[in-house]
């Protein structure tokens, strides 16, 4: 079976291909490669510079033209790695093969040697894959996730002054403002974002185990660590960590991933309450010609955003956990679990990307019906009881709150004239009463 977007075995490669394409430069079997040739060409670079002796007759007029090779690295280049990668059956080498293949083209052949000089495979993954993260979070992930915020805010500030009944426990509560509801997202994510900016982009590069055992042997009077710090810290934007095994700890990429998941949790949230109000029918959503709500239903219009969104942040979040709990576990120095859970970052990612584009779809779409707000504010008149009762404690009135429930916990409809007709039942000043009169569902809100 030839594969197209329909024989794809993941929706993300399939259905969902056209919503999360741009991640493919990140997250896919090209993208890592081209990040860990960008690694591995840099580190060439590092070593040219420091100089090692070798390499001191190494033209700097050269260094574009290497690093042409992975800024300008096509899927079809990619090709060529994977045939060197199935003759050799090693992914890492086989980059250090075609990028010798690559010296040879452009006449420095001689230097070649110096290509993954010293290294271990994990110094190139764990400085491509900590790179490729950093750079969809900066460009792909927090642009969309501003987006979605910035909305939030917008139907914040539209809405601020809708009064709204509350519901805790599901139960008619003291009503609030719809904006505000609204305001409360937009201030979780603040929080979180603020959280998400402070973590490292932590890497590892040291060698077979940590210690730059081979650089040590071959030029014991270079300072490799302090090499190693300024090459991940200044040449790859990253954060080195040190001392490390043969692998990265990966207990910041772990705290990233729950970052992330507690993102997602908070947008679940948001999504379920969305998805009530509309049960409410608080909000109605915006029709679209053309589009049918149900198989055979004609009147339905689902609040099929919503729920798009909240399966693929809950899909997002199963991932997202695992990658936290099993990164920062390895046996002993290394072993290779890491390295089939990393390639999988892209589907998390791309499960997340479609819940917020969801989200922001579902969210244009909505209209209040402040009709249906309104007469549920004017059926529960119940509400008030907690206004009325705690002004009587101000007064010093005996009992208020047992007054105030012997009134309202009695099955039947609490109105404003049940309400009233309380108020003037109490031995209280005349000024006091037209206090209580004044509060109502509507005006009931706070600040």
């Amino acid at each position: 079976m030839n594969f197209n977007k329909l024989t794809a075995i993941s929706p993300v490669d399939g259905r969902y291909r056209a919503k999360v394409e741009e991640l493919a430069g990140y997250f896919s079997e090209y993208g890592l490669i081209k990040y860990r040739m960008k690694s591995e060409i840099e580190y060439f670079i590092a070593l040219c510079k420091l100089p090692l002796p070798q390499l001191e007759q190494f033209s700097a007029t050269r260094y574009e033209e290497l690093r042409a090779i992975y800024e300008n690295f096509t899927p079809e280049d990619a090709v060529r790695v994977k045939d060197i990668e199935s003759v050799i059956n090693h992914d890492v080498k086989a980059v250090e093969y075609y990028l010798k293949e690559k010296y040879a083209e452009l006449g420095l052949a001689e230097w070649s040697e110096f290509i993954h000089f010293g290294l271990t495979s994990q110094d190139i993954n764990n400085t491509a894959t900590p790179l490729s993260i950093k750079e969809y979070t900066e460009d792909e992930y927090l642009p969309l996730l501003y987006d979605l915020r910035n909305s939030l805010d917008d139907l914040a500030e539209e809405w601020k002054e809708i009064p709204l009944l509350a519901r805790t426990h599901g139960q008619p509560a003291s009503p609030t403002r719809l904006g505000k509801e609204i305001k409360v997202f937009a201030e979780r994510i603040d929080r979180q974002i603020i959280q998400l900016m402070a973590i490292p982009w932590s890497a590892k590069f040291g060698g077979a185990t940590g210690n730059f055992n081979a650089h040590f042997v071959a030029y014991p009077d270079i300072d490799w660590h302090e090499f190693g710090n300024n090459f991940v810290n200044s040449v790859l934007g990253l954060s080195r960590s040190y001392p490390t095994t043969q692998i990265e700890h990966y207990d910041n990429l772990a705290a990233y991933f729950d970052c992330l998941r507690r993102i997602n949790t908070i947008l679940i949230d948001f999504t379920r309450d969305i998805w009530s109000y509309i049960s409410f029918d608080y909000f109605k959503q915006k029709i679209k010609a053309g589009e049918v709500g149900s198989s055979a239903m004609p009147h339905k219009i689902n609040p099929i955003d919503f729920e798009n969104a909240e399966g693929n942040l809950g899909l997002s979040n199963a991932l997202f956990s695992h990658f936290s709990e099993k990164l920062p576990i390895s046996r002993l120095q290394r072993d290779l679990t890491d390295s089939t859970v990393l390639r999988n970052v892209g589907v998390p990612a791309a499960h997340s990307m479609l819940a917020f584009k969801s989200l922001l779809k579902g969210m244009g779409k909505l209209i209040v019906n402040e009709e249906k707000i309104r007469n549920d504010l004017d059926n529960n008149w119940a509400v008030v009881a907690e206004a009325i009762q705690t002004i009587l404690r101000r007064e010093g009135y005996p009992k208020p709150y047992e007054a105030l429930l012997d009134l309202t916990r009695i099955n039947e409809k609490i109105t404003r004239e049940r309400i009233y007709s309380f108020i003037e039942s109490l031995d209280i000043d005349e000024e006091v009463k037209d206090e209580m009169k004044a509060i109502s569902p509507y005006n009931y809100i706070g600040k």
